[in-house]
């Protein structure tokens, strides 16, 4: 009886041990534990006493990308959204149908023309105080009616078109407000490709919206956007509304104005393009002055790339510089010596590797003065001297 009664005592306390361990405090599980809790529990092996191993040093923090959170948040101030009215002229005719005008031809003339009022957004960038925007001419259109300015702190204003320069694509706008945020100027000539690099603007009216990515390449052309083209290639993410936005560097400057992209489906796919900053401010500065760009030229001439084919017929060794492929005789070219089939390998001492660079060459030549130009004519070398008058296109 005695034994009995000891046996279900000493039962008792065991399961009261038993039942205070299952039911100790619980913890949540965290990712490490469910990971550990995933993977079969290896059995215990006695462990020897390691020695003490000192203070603790905690871990240095894993370093991620640049932050651009300073450089954002000032920037995006002098970050505005543009958007525009334009007078769209369309035919009024009823045959506009191509079916009817096989048949009955272009009765444009008989039924007249009607005006088509269309909305443009895009976006701008504060670069002065008492009120200049810049964007570019594609926001404003040709014929722009109402141009409206919406800032940062949410004040919208109308805006008068000071001037714009079709050929690098950049308009001028101005408010009638003072004391505002501005994006102070960059150089982007010390642009280097793989620069970290901002693009700010309204694309798909998005306002303020930022998007980081390098420098692709400097001094782009032969992209099909503008006539002078100069253009900063970036992969940051650029997409429709994104146009007349920002291209800020690591220090907040403004090196270029976002201007297009290059996409088979009409979104971003890394690779995008921006007016280079000092082109902008030249173009802004003849606007405020002369309400147009004051570009060089040596008259009526028209130059092509140098193929292989053609440097052959040619006889040279290179497809470097530009061919003139036509002229008017009454340009000033002409009367200096230059002649259709001249390569033009050099221009006031600096060498032309193709026609793109030869036009900003001329454009930025000032009006008035004497060029000096080197020319390959069967197999000789030339070196005439030509005036250089006022672009009046």
């Amino acid at each position: 009886m005695n034994r009995r009664f000891l046996l279900s005592v000493v039962l008792v306390a065991a399961g009261f041990v038993a039942g205070l361990i299952v039911t100790g405090p619980a913890r949540t599980l965290s990712n490490a534990d469910a990971a550990a809790a995933a993977q079969p529990q290896a059995i215990a092996q006695p462990q020897r006493a390691l020695p003490n191993p000192g203070p603790q040093v905690p871990a240095p923090a894993v370093v991620g990308g640049p932050d651009f959170t300073k450089i954002a948040g000032q920037s995006v101030r002098g970050v505005a959204n543009i958007s525009s009215v334009q007078v769209v002229r369309r035919q009024s005719s009823p045959l506009d149908d191509p079916f009817f005008r096989y048949f009955f031809g272009d009765a444009d003339d008989m039924y007249g023309s009607r005006d088509r009022r269309s909305l443009s957004l895009g976006s701008g960038v504060i670069v002065s105080a008492d009120g200049y925007v810049v964007t570019n001419n594609h926001v404003v259109g040709e014929d722009v009616r109402d141009i409206s300015v919406a800032l940062g702190d949410k004040r919208e204003l109308p805006g008068q078109l000071i001037g714009t320069d079709p050929a690098t694509d950049i308009a001028l706008i101005k408010i009638d407000v003072t004391g505002l945020p501005t994006v102070p100027w960059g150089d982007s000539d010390r642009l280097q490709v793989g620069e970290w690099v901002l693009a700010i603007g309204s694309p798909f009216q998005l306002s303020q919206t930022v998007t980081a990515g390098i420098v692709s390449a400097t001094r782009r052309s032969n992209v099909g956007f503008a006539e002078y083209e100069d253009f900063i290639q970036t992969d940051a993410a650029i997409n429709p509304g994104n146009s007349g936005g920002a291209l800020i560097n690591s220090r907040g400057e403004l090196v270029g104005i976002n201007t297009g992209i290059f996409s088979q489906s009409g979104g971003y796919q890394g690779i995008g393009f921006a007016v280079p900053s000092n082109l902008v401010r030249h173009v802004v500065d003849d606007l405020q002055k002369f309400g147009a760009v004051r570009r060089g030229s040596i008259g009526g001439v028209a130059f092509d790339r140098l193929s292989p084919r053609l440097a052959e017929e040619l006889n040279l060794q290179s497809t470097v510089g530009a061919v003139v492929v036509r002229m008017q005789r009454s340009s000033q070219a002409y009367q200096a010596g230059i002649r259709p089939g001249d390569v033009i390998v050099a221009f006031n001492g600096q060498p032309v590797a193709d026609p793109s660079q030869l036009n900003r060459m001329l454009a930025d030549a000032p009006p008035g003065r004497t060029a000096t130009i080197r020319i390959t004519r069967e197999g000789r070398t030339l070196e005439l001297r030509v005036p250089v008058v006022s672009d009046e296109r």
